[in-house]
């Protein structure tokens, strides 16, 4: 048993009240539970109880064991001396405030709901490769519970990609277009070089780049040159030239040091259309012909028009070159990887931007694109569609990939709706 069990029974009242003492023998009545403390000190804050003749305001502190009070030290703690009730599983110690004062303890061991303790021991021995914990129990759990979860875990999920957007928009003097370009540049990294890609963004501020925008040439130069790939031999006619101008404006713009090398890139395992340097290529064109980033991608009214703002024209040499001065026939960019950037850069990146200006209507707005993209398909996915889980759009996919990691994989099934469903003790 973990204490967030606890934490949930303490939270909802679910145990036997009948007769409820203190360890010492006084009379309990809960008027008031508390609320959750997210922060650093007592569990549940703002209760109130009765304790024998006496009505106490204060935190309740909860616990597997009494004796856990010592072993993390809150006798010695401040924050603690506000605890009025301390609630365990087994009442093995007596606890003292810092003052040395006694705190009532109440055992809830004999007093938990038998449906719920074995539900919840039946989630938490599940092994660690079983993605879905609750499988054999969700035929218990109703569709709309199912469906109010995956609409809460989209919302986190997206918001947690929001918060790094709103990060990175901070780090760059809260310049959206900026953000947009550094979003990109790592989204088109499509994780195997997400990471050179961050880097070469740094190195290439947009700044720079908005002056070359309009000359293919240069700007593939500085592209590809910053990159490390201007020195990977062998070269042909084309790409030495692009060395050659990319010299001239390292120098003019003292870029010295600041150029990745060959080395740092990933190519294992990967087909050539997902090569970094195919990628890097689409990037530039993606530049080159879309005047404004952020605009387009704030303003695109559907999923429609933001292929369309993706599918930039590759220049004759990049369509036949998977490498500077290696041919190779190299595809446009694909409906999934679009898709994909749709998902993780453009809604972030709006549902960031609608946050900041106080548009709610906007997150629900760049939302709505995910249900407009076919959901994704892997092990995950399968096994909760399997299970019966809705899976009709990347909405629906972006939900699952958010239950698994932030629920699921942790068994964190108290904090989750349709484990809390299952846990819920059951009107006899």
């Amino acid at each position: 048993m973990q204490e967030d069990f606890l934490h949930y029974i303490w939270q909802h009242q679910y145990f036997d009240k009948t007769d409820l003492t203190t360890d010492d023998g006084q009379l309990i009545t809960v008027l008031r539970p508390g609320h959750r403390n997210p922060d650093a000190g007592p569990d549940f804050l703002n209760a109130r109880l009765q304790v024998g003749e006496v009505e106490w305001s204060g935190a309740v502190e909860i616990h597997l064991r009494a004796s856990d009070w010592h072993r993390h030290h809150h006798q010695t703690d401040p924050k603690y001396d506000q605890v009025v009730l301390h609630v365990v599983h087994a009442a093995d110690a007596e606890v003292q405030r810092t003052n040395g004062s006694v705190i009532p303890v109440l055992e809830l061991a004999a007093r938990l709901p038998a449906g719920a303790l074995a539900a919840y021991e039946q989630l938490q021995r599940q092994p660690p490769e079983a993605l879905l914990p609750c499988a054999a129990l969700l035929p218990q759990v109703p569709e709309l519970t199912r469906t109010m979860m995956l609409g809460r875990t989209l919302l986190e999920r997206m918001e947690q990609k929001a918060d790094r957007v709103t990060e990175l928009h901070e780090r760059l003097g809260q310049d959206w277009e900026a953000t947009a370009w550094h979003a990109l540049a790592a989204a088109f990294g499509f994780q195997k070089n997400n990471e050179p890609l961050s880097r070469l963004a740094k190195a290439l501020p947009l700044a720079l780049l908005r002056r070359y925008r309009a000359d293919a040439r240069q700007l593939a130069a500085l592209m590809f040159g910053q990159a490390g790939f201007l020195d990977d031999e062998p070269l042909d006619d084309f790409s030495r030239d692009l060395r050659t101008e990319y010299e001239f404006l390292r120098h003019k713009h003292n870029l010295h040091g600041t150029a990745l090398a060959v080395h740092e890139w990933n190519f294992l395992r990967l087909r050539p259309a997902n090569f970094p340097t195919v990628r890097l290529a689409q990037l530039t064109a993606l530049l080159h012909a879309r005047p404004t980033l952020f605009d387009a991608l704030l303003t695109a009214h559907d999923v429609r028009a933001l292929e369309q703002f993706f599918r930039a024209p590759l220049p004759e040499y990049w369509q036949t070159h998977t490498r500077p001065g290696r041919p190779g026939k190299v595809a446009p960019l694909g409906r999934s990887s679009v898709d994909l950037l749709i998902t993780n850069t453009v809604v972030p990146l709006r549902v960031a931007h609608a946050r900041s200006v106080g548009q709610p209507e906007q997150v629900e707005a760049a939302l709505s694109l995910l249900d407009q993209l076919p959901p994704e398909h892997n092990r995950l996915t399968d096994t909760y569609e399997a299970a019966g889980f809705r899976h009709a759009c990347a909405a629906d996919s972006q939900a699952l990939l958010a239950l698994e990691r932030g629920y699921c994989a942790p068994r964190r099934c108290v904090h989750c709706g349709i484990g809390a469903s299952l846990l819920r003790p059951r009107r006899q």
